[in-house]
């Protein structure tokens, strides 16, 4: 069973049930399904097929998880971007990508004309109100949300499978240009599954979603566990301390997934004051290691003991503490089902008990490599077909994981990816830079904030303030 028909499954017991409330916006479960199925009808209309890419470059909006969803019901791949990027990252991924169609909002729409205006026939754009005039060059550019208002909400016919690839999300590594990680329908469903009988996910929990739906947290976990399940989710455009406080406080919320900045942004708005929250089931945290300091801070304020996971962009959600079970801080729980684990040696042994090395996984959540990189897949899997994710990590007896550290220098920073030769990269194209080392330093607030050494060219004087 797909993660398609999971989602289908909740909206048929569930349909009238409120499924998505954005600002003003209200959308049932059973809306959902016929808005996403007349998505995919608007999609196929301008000649996406299976294996067509569709790029998704909106701000949160509901048109975004339609175009989202409705990629997905064609059989075709679809593909978050950051509508932050930069030109050179988002032009990378129109690139390599080379998507049918690419599914824009109004501020970034100009932007994908420009840099796709090589390689992609239509922009669609997502505005409610009046379409502003474009200029001349580029794809040509239709509306997608009159569209899709238009468009019939039966369902599309076409056939997807648990093995056929779902969606790309470009994530970087130390060196070189972002690789984009295939994930299929198959990896999206079992990932689900896994975290719904770990968090005790259900359809009566109310869920609170701040995190952004361009990379596997806010979308594979958030977005999907919440279709799946069928629970109500106040889906928000951006992590606010105070607005996302006051909405757990008036809309009874029971769920809330974030990353470790948020729990130090909402201890830090708390202070000394407890905060009462008696619908509150549970809080879940990832994309980064939580600070001990940190999560004692939070749960003094809010009086709870916020549960870790750990995952990758490659391989979804692994290792997860238990709703049910113990949250010791500094771990990451057990693996979630149906994904194994172990600890190896850089000579390749297999560690035992509280011994540290690298943490490979596998199992059905597990991508089935990189798009366009065969090279950089055969690299991060071992001989006998283990995932490598650089993780330095221990298991204690009671299988418990606790990672320990990093073998690759990436940055985490407000649960955001950061890579220092792409920031390297930018210093060294100043005038008066001669060299850049740019490493982590830990931070209250971010998890990890950046730093850099920087040396002088020649004659120049370089003022770190300014």
């Amino acid at each position: 069973m797909t993660i398609l028909d999971r989602m289908r499954r909740a909206a048929a017991r569930r349909g009238t049930q409120t499924g998505l409330r954005f600002e003003d916006r209200r959308f049932t479960l059973a809306d959902v399904e016929g808005g996403s199925n007349a998505a995919a009808r608007v999609l196929k209309a301008y000649g996406v097929g299976k294996g067509d890419r569709v790029v998704v470059c909106t701000a949160t909006c509901l048109e975004g998880v339609l175009a989202h969803l409705g990629a997905l019901k064609l059989g075709a791949i679809s593909v978050p971007a950051n509508p932050d990027y930069k030109d050179a990252e988002l032009g990378w991924i129109l690139e390599d990508a080379a998507p049918k169609v690419v599914v824009a909002d109004a501020p970034r729409i100009e932007r994908c004309r420009r840099l796709a205006a090589s390689s992609v026939e239509v922009v669609l754009e997502i505005d409610r109100g009046e379409r502003a005039a474009l200029a001349a060059e580029g794809p040509r550019c239709h509306p997608f949300y009159q569209a899709v208002r238009k468009a019939s909400v039966h369902p599309v016919d076409e056939l997807v499978w648990d093995d056929d690839p779902a969606m790309i999300v470009y994530t970087s590594g130390t060196t070189g240009r972002a690789k984009g990680a295939r994930l299929t329908h198959g990896n999206l469903a079992a990932n689900i599954e896994g975290l719904l009988e770990a968090f005790a996910w259900t359809a009566d929990d109310r869920l609170v979603l701040a995190l952004p739906l361009f990379h596997v947290h806010g979308l594979c976990v958030g977005l999907h566990g919440a279709l799946v399940s069928g629970c109500e989710t106040r889906l928000l455009a951006r992590f606010d301390a105070e607005e996302v406080r006051a909405v757990l406080e008036r809309e009874q919320a029971t769920l809330f997934l974030g990353v470790p900045t948020m729990y130090a942004r909402l201890a830090a708005l708390a202070g000394e004051e407890t905060v009462e929250l008696p619908s509150m089931r549970l809080f879940v945290s990832g994309s980064a290691p939580l600070p001990v300091p940190v999560a004692e801070a939070f749960e003094r304020a809010y009086g709870h003991r916020v549960l870790e996971r750990y995952g990758m962009t490659e391989t979804l959600i692994t290792l997860a503490q238990r709703a049910d079970g113990p949250r010791t801080y500094g771990t990451v729980g057990t693996p979630v089902a149906g994904i194994e684990t172990r600890v190896v040696a850089e000579d390749g042994r297999v560690l035992g008990p509280d011994e540290a090395g690298e943490l490979q996984v596998r199992g059905t959540s597990v991508g089935p490599g990189y798009w366009n990189a065969d090279e950089a897949t055969a690299a991060s899997r071992t001989d006998d077909g283990w995932f490598r994710t650089g993780d330095l990590a221990t298991i204690d007896a009671a299988g418990e994981h606790r990672i320990v550290g990093r073998s690759r220098e990436m940055i985490l920073s407000g649960g955001m990816n950061v890579y220092p030769r792409e920031v390297e990269d930018v210093l060294l194209a100043h005038e008066d830079v001669a060299e850049a080392a740019v490493y982590g330093v830990p931070d209250d607030d971010l998890g990890e904030a950046v730093a850099a050494a920087v040396v002088a060219r020649a004659g120049a004087s370089i003022d770190p303030d300014g």
